[in-house]
């Protein structure tokens, strides 16, 4: 079952930022201050497989096991109270966890599928929290404050 969640933040009518591979997903809130933990949603892999997807021989469709709508639906379950989402994955095709996890909310919570403003692909596992969400803010049009006399950002 994935209902690992931790730092579990306010996401009321905010924008909210999640970074979705297949064994874990880091959400933000847009406007959360510099070094805030993101709150985390895992996946359940009691086979410890950490849904391997890529193709096998006698394993047309590329995944070791069907997509765990548990999983799905806890990320859904996080992300339910934003006004606006944006997400963030890493790969192309089935290799996206975004892109599936895209397909599960068109298909069972339209509602939420509407609050998708964008999927866009990143370098999700090599970057730190806080990179990550100035990616969201830099997306979505909020540049983070310059608090030096040059062209560098943020602390």
């Amino acid at each position: 079952m994935a209902d690992d969640i931790t730092n579990a933040i306010n996401l009321t009518d905010r924008v909210a930022i999640a970074a979705i591979d297949f064994r874990s997903t880091r959400i933000y809130a847009i406007d959360s201050p510099d070094h805030s933990d993101p709150e985390h949603v895992r996946a359940d892999d009691p086979k410890g497989r950490y849904h391997n997807v890529y193709h096998r021989h006698g394993n047309p469709n590329g995944t070791y096991e069907d997509d765990s709508d548990v999983y799905w639906r806890a990320i859904a379950e996080a992300l339910r109270p934003a006004g606006a989402i944006l997400l963030l994955g890493h790969g192309k095709g089935k290799s996206n966890a975004s892109h599936h996890f895209v397909a599960y909310v068109e298909k069972h919570e339209p509602a939420l599928a509407a609050k998708v403003i964008a999927d866009v692909r990143a370098d999700i596992d090599d970057l730190t929290d806080e990179q990550l969400l100035r990616v969201g803010q830099h997306y979505v049009g909020i540049d983070p404050l310059r608090d030096h006399g040059d062209s560098r950002r943020g602390a």
